[in-house]
């Protein structure tokens, strides 16, 4: 595969590859702050962040699926990895790097296993509604997690309410020139991005800010910063595993899944919008392996569990970024960073880190796409809600926990419950039609044509049978036959079919023949084998409504 991509690179137009070098250089600019702030948001040192994104670069750009995606560190992964370790690690905090580079391996190995297994499917489970819900609480545990750090205060709490309180309760101990650095940065982004939206914004902003603690000596006067950065690469190596309480250990690979399934769900949803855009195909079950070894090799480089950047993604698309080749610039201009511009990344402030953070954050909360919810439907607005309140009262985890449970419980109750009709004809349209949808719409005497639209199991069962009945009871001539149409009905279980040969025997006693119409082969085959289909007869299964009219009228 890594041969195959490569040599699709060097055959690429002049003009692309003049739009990956462009987007790889602006996406570095991008990166470089970013990164090192979602180092510190992780709880780690900022430069893991870089060190983090070295291996995902070139992994992804051999595996992955998708020619625009951006792998790396981002917010939501920085979030989750902060959460699981904070109550793990040692007051002091000495095994903290560790224990965030031995997460990212047990989340690369997540991945594999989930590669090995085909589950790309499951990222399914988070649905629209859950995803907007959990980045707003991410965003707003994001921006409660900076407060102490744009106001030069030290604040020791696990949870958002325990931010604020801490921040208010030390209001009066807030170090100016720290929080006015950070609202000019604050101020900045938002004003760079308002007017140059493709300008390299966080970058500048964090260049500006370094300039002005060098200026004016900042660093003497209570502005904290990155401070000394070790020289060079880091070596690749295990974690130091025997360090780790199996406590420990069983903690991590419960956070480890859970990671794994949101950072993948938001690698997916962001490769398939571009995708989609841009004309080309993923595949699901390739971005498990490509996430995996990434997250493989930021382990081994002391960072911590990385996936994809939204907006990253969105700038090298726009600066023409045609394959992963940009990803690659992109590399290059970190390495050159790391070797030789090691002095100032040193004086990084460390209040506008927590601004880039804050200003990330923000840009997380779609209050658009809340209210579009609440227009479309109250159940997903109220879900989204649930989640974003879970995720700010409880943790992470346990809110997208409680979310997907919520979400599975909506659609079961959607399966319990499906539209279902009686088909008529409409004087002037070809077919038939539910009678409910148009005025003057006449049926047979004699006949019910019922529609059921959806797969009927164990779930549905009772629903099923007391529609069916109540559509024969609604009747005003006495009913004869009883067509179902399963356009709708994919599938049955066997609980289903013994209802339905309990539907057949009832009708039956009543003198009500019970025939099935447009069966597919699927369906044809699961009622032979359940024995079903010998219980009708095979003369009451039609190709489609036509046949099954036909033969009601030549009874």
């Amino acid at each position: 595969m890594s041969a195959a991509r490569f040599e699709a690179i060097t055959v690429l137009p002049a003009a692309w590859l003049r739009g990956d070098l462009w987007a790889g250089l602006t996406v570095a600019a991008y990166l470089i702050p970013q990164c090192m702030a979602y180092g510190e948001l992780a709880g780690v040192s900022p430069v893991a962040g870089l060190w983090a994104i070295l291996p995902a670069m070139v992994i992804y750009t051999l595996l992955g699926s998708s020619p625009q995606l951006s792998v790396g560190p981002e917010s939501t992964t920085a979030v989750m990895t902060a959460v699981a370790i904070a109550p793990l690690a040692n007051p002091d905090g000495s095994d903290y790097g560790l224990l965030a580079a031995l997460l990212a391996l047990i989340v690369g190995l997540v991945y594999i296993l989930g590669y090995l297994t085909q589950l790309g499917f499951l990222a399914n489970l988070l649905s629209k509604p859950i995803l907007i819900g959990y980045m707003a609480g991410v965003a707003i545990i994001m921006i409660t997690g900076q407060l102490g750090k744009v106001s030069g205060i030290s604040i020791q709490a696990g949870t958002v309410l325990g931010e604020v309180q801490g921040w208010l309760s030390q209001f009066g101990q807030i170090h100016g020139p720290t929080l006015i650095l950070a609202i000019a940065v604050l101020v900045f982004l938002f004003g760079v991005q308002a007017r140059f939206p493709n300008a390299p914004g966080p970058l500048m902003a964090v260049l500006l800010a370094t300039l002005a603690v060098k200026i004016f000596h900042l660093d003497q006067n209570g502005v904290a910063v990155v401070g000394e950065i070790p020289a060079g690469l880091p070596d690749l190596a295990l974690p130091a595993i025997a360090r780790v309480s199996l406590d420990q250990m069983q903690a991590l690979v419960a956070a480890a899944i859970g990671v794994a399934v949101v950072g993948y769900s938001d690698n997916v949803l962001t490769a398939r919008a571009f995708a989609t855009r841009n004309g080309y195909k993923i595949d699901a079950n390739q971005e498990l392996l490509a996430l995996g070894a990434s997250n493989l090799g930021a382990g081994l480089m002391q960072g911590f569990p990385i996936s994809s950047s939204g907006s990253r993604t969105v700038i090298g698309n726009a600066l023409g970024s045609k394959t992963q080749l940009f990803s690659l610039v992109a590399l290059g201009a970190v390495v050159v960073v790391l070797l030789f511009l090691r002095p100032v990344l040193a004086l990084f402030p460390s209040a506008a880190l927590g601004a880039l953070v804050i200003y990330a954050a923000t840009r997380l909360i779609e209050i658009s796409e809340f209210r579009r919810l609440r227009r479309f439907r109250n159940t997903e607005f109220a879900l989204a809600l649930i989640t974003t309140v879970g995720v700010l009262v409880t943790n992470l985890l346990v809110g997208i926990a409680i979310a997907v449970g919520l979400s599975v419980i909506e659609l079961f109750a959607r399966v319990a419950r499906p539209h279902d009709a009686v088909l008529g004809q409409v004087l002037g349209l070809a077919g038939w039609h539910d009678i409910e949808d148009w005025d003057g719409a006449t049926t047979l005497p004699g006949l019910v044509l019922y529609r059921y639209d959806a797969p009927i199991c164990f779930a549905n069962i009772e629903n099923f049978k007391r529609r069916a009945l109540a559509a024969i009871a609604a009747e005003s001539t006495p009913v004869e036959w009883f067509v179902l149409s399963t356009e709708a009905i994919a599938e049955i279980d066997i609980t289903a079919a013994d209802m339905l040969t309990e539907l057949h025997q009832e009708l039956a006693a009543q003198g009500i023949t019970f025939a099935l119409a447009r069966v597919k082969q699927d369906l044809y085959g699961q009622l032979r084998r359940s024995g079903l289909l010998k219980t009708l007869g095979a003369e009451q299964i039609y190709p489609t409504l036509r046949t099954a009219i036909a033969a009601f009228k030549d009874r």
